[in-house]
């Protein structure tokens, strides 16, 4: 089996490829710069590609894959920017359709959990969406236009609703990277939001092993969230965090404002995904 990943020199991408070591299948890393995947798994080769420029030959490049795994997205962490919609949005459908089009059979998209918007509480995917920033509302235009698509051509379709993930690798700005810059600089004190938010983590490699047993499956699952299931405050977890690795350090809370594009308790419901997973014991 041949499976591509876009996105592959990304933080979740990388982790994905990691993942992908452990299985017999001939992975191809798609990525715009290819000097940022120098150590690659055994079984993976890099296609230097940009999947926003609409090449026709897109999926001979990459060896005519079996599996999909689209990760790729600009413009993050800045949810609010039009650039989601205006730019993001029709690149992604076009190389999508043209993947499709031109034989591929199963398709894993990273969805997010923004497509949600404001809703609060345990979030399943029989909640209609209701975005509320750009990057949600364009992930979710793009979930129905490769829907819609379902209809024209047949093929294998998991949309991979994300929640929130952690660990090495990952964006200067996310929260765990944060705490950990903070540690290796020997800051005292750690500024953060009140905490007590809700949300929904898991470590990255969790979510790479989740992604690459759902699009290996096979199957036709629509839409699933990758989540735990299980809520926990944004303070809780950055203890759990400095007591996990012995790090010492104090926390300023409430020394920022709360975000305003997302509610303050959400997870997501895991039925939907542990059902299946265990379906593939």
């Amino acid at each position: 089996m041949k499976v591509a990943v876009t996105g592959a020199s990304g933080f979740l991408g990388r982790h994905v490829l990691a993942e992908l070591s452990r299985y017999s299948v001939d992975a191809v890393a798609v990525t715009r710069n290819a000097e940022r995947l120098l150590n690659l798994p055994p079984n993976a080769r890099v296609e230097e590609m940009d999947v926003s420029l609409f090449a026709l030959d897109c999926f001979a490049r990459m060896g005519c894959p079996d599996v999909l795994i689209h990760l790729a997205w600009d413009g993050l962490p800045n949810y609010k920017s039009p650039h989601h919609f205006e730019s993001e949005l029709p690149k992604h459908y076009q190389f999508l359709k043209t993947m499709i089009a031109s034989g591929l059979s199963s398709v894993f998209v990273a969805g997010t959990c923004f497509e949600y918007g404001m809703q609060s509480g345990a979030l399943s995917e029989e909640l209609t969406p209701t975005p509320n920033n750009p990057y949600g509302y364009a992930k979710d235009a793009l979930r129905q236009q490769v829907a819609f698509l379902k209809s024209v051509i047949p093929f294998n379709l998991i949309w991979g609703r994300l929640f929130y993930m952690y660990g090495d690798g990952q964006s200067s700005s996310s929260l765990y990277s944060q705490v950990k810059d903070a540690v290796l600089h020997n800051d005292p004190v750690l500024n953060m939001s009140g905490g007590e938010q809700l949300r929904d983590y898991l470590p990255v490699t969790e979510v790479a092993q989740t992604i690459v047993r759902l699009a290996l499956s096979g199957s036709d699952i629509g839409t699933v969230n990758i989540c735990s299931g299980k809520p926990v405050s944004v303070r809780r977890l950055v203890e759990q965090w400095l007591a996990e690795n012995n790090w010492k350090m104090q926390l300023n809370l409430g020394n920022y404002p709360y975000p305003d594009y997302e509610p303050m308790a959400f997870w997501g419901d895991a039925t939907k995904l542990q059902t299946i997973l265990r379906s593939m014991l």
